[in-house]
C-alpha cells in the first residue's frame, strides 16, 4: 500500500516516518512539512541516514496531494483544525486517512467547541468518520474512509477503564485518573516551559480541571456506560522524553479483584498490545518506551473499597504513530503486529 505522512516534522511524524519506512507492507510515498520543505528526509531525521536519502520533505499543500495518484492513505500528523481541510480533499479523493489529530475524536461539534474553542472545521466530514480504539472497536469502523485515532491520555485510561464501566465491574460516578507524562507529549515547541532546565528534575499538574482530552475520555466513558460519565482527570508534566504512567481510582460497587482480572482477560484475550501484569506488579514506563504496547494492572483497597488501576504506555507509540498503525493492519487484513513490537 502506498501511503503519506502529512506533518511529519514533529515528534509524533518523526515515529510514523521510522515505523512505516520500515513497514513490510506499506510503501512510503511522500512525507511533507511546510517548515521543511526541500529538505532531505535523512537530514531532519537523522535515524533514517541510508535508508531515505533519497526522499525529500514535500510542501504540504491538500489539494495537490489529494490529486497524486501514487498515494492511498494518508496519515495525519497535524495540529486539530488542520487536519480536518487535508482530511476533507483526502476523502473527497478517494483516499483512506488516518487522523491523529483531535478533529474527529469527539462526535459532538459542541463538545469540541468547548473543549478546542472553536467552532468544529468540517461538521459533514465528522459525520462520516469513526473513532476507532483497535481494541475496543467492533469491526464495523472498517467500512468508513476516516479513522480517528485515540489520543495518549485517553488510551492510558480507557483500556484498562471502559471494559469495567461497561461490564459494572466498576463505577460511574467517583473516578479519579491522574496521569503523568513525559515532555514529547507537548510536541515540538521551544517554549520556556519545555525547556531542559525547566522540565527537568521537576513534576507539575497543568491542563486543571479541564484538560482537553478529558472530552474524548468522558464521552467514550459515556457510550460504554449508557449514560454520562464525568471523571476528574488530572493531568502532569514529568521529567522524561516519553511515556505515560496513569492512576485510576474508582469504586468498586462491591466486586473484587478477581472479578476485575477476570474482565480483563475475557476482553483482552488475544490482544497482543494490552499486556495484564499481575496484581502486585506496577507497569513502569521504562519497559514500554518504543513499543505499541500499553500494560496495566489493579489492586484493591479493601480500606477504601476502590480499586486502583495504573497502566503505562509510550505516548509517542502506543498513545499516537504506533496505534495509527495498528489501525491501518486491521483496516487492510493484515496481521495486527505488522511492523510493531
Amino acid at each position: 500500500m502506498n501511503a503519506a505522512i502529512v506533518g511529519a516534522s514533529g515528534y509524533g511524524g518523526e515515529i510514523l516516518v521510522k515505523l512505516l519506512a520500515a513497514h513490510p507492507k506499506v510503501t512510503l510515498k511522500a512525507v511533507t512539512s511546510r517548515s521543511k520543505a526541500g529538505q532531505p528526509v535523512s537530514s531532519v531525521i537523522p535515524a533514517m541516514r541510508g535508508i531515505l536519502d533519497d526522499m525529500l520533505f514535500e510542501n504540504s499543500d491538500p489539494a495537490e496531494l489529494a490529486a497524486r495518484e501514487d498515494i492511498d492513505v494518508a496519515v495525519l500528523a497535524l495540529p486539530h483544525g488542520a487536519a480536518a481541510e487535508y482530511a476533507r480533499h483526502l476523502v473527497d479523493a478517494g483516499k483512506k486517512v488516518i487522523d491523529l489529530s483531535a478533529d474527529f475524536r469527539i462526535s459532538d461539534p459542541a463538545i469540541y467547541e468547548e473543549f478546542y474553542g472553536s467552532a468544529h472545521p468540517d461538521v459533514e466530514l465528522l459525520s462520516r468518520s469513526q473513532y476507532v480504539m483497535p481494541e475496543l472497536s467492533d469491526d464495523s469502523w472498517k467500512q468508513k474512509d476516516l479513522f480517528a485515532c485515540p489520543g495518549c491520555y485517553p488510551t492510558s485510561i480507557l483500556i484498562p477503564l471502559l471494559p469495567l464501566v461497561k461490564a459494572g465491574i466498576a463505577s460511574k460516578e467517583h473516578i479519579v485518573a491522574n496521569s503523568f507524562s513525559g515532555a514529547s507529549g507537548a510536541g515540538k515547541q521551544s517554549k520556556e516551559a519545555f525547556s531542559f532546565c525547566e522540565v527537568n528534575e521537576s513534576a507539575k499538574a497543568y491542563g486543571l480541571p479541564k484538560h482537553r482530552h478529558l472530552s474524548e475520555i468522558e464521552e467514550q466513558l459515556s457510550v460504554a456506560a449508557g449514560e454520562k460519565v464525568i471523571i476528574q482527570f488530572n493531568p502532569h508534566l514529568a521529567p522524561m522524553n516519553r511515556g505515560i504512567a496513569t492512576t485510576i481510582t474508582v469504586p468498586s460497587n462491591g466486586n473484587t479483584i478477581e472479578q476485575l482480572y477476570e474482565e480483563w482477560d475475557k476482553v483482552y484475550a488475544n490482544k497482543p498490545f494490552v499486556c495484564i501484569l499481575p496484581s502486585d506488579t506496577r507497569p513502569d514506563t521504562k519497559y514500554v518506551v518504543g513499543t505499541n504496547r500499553v500494560d496495566i494492572s489493579a489492586v484493591k483497597d479493601d480500606r477504601t473499597g476502590n480499586f486502583v488501576i495504573t497502566s503505562a504506555e509510550d505516548n509517542l507509540v502506543k498513545g499516537a504513530s504506533g496505534q495509527a498503525i495498528q489501525i491501518l493492519n486491521l483496516w487492510q487484513g493484515w496481521e495486527e503486529t505488522t511492523g510493531l513490537f
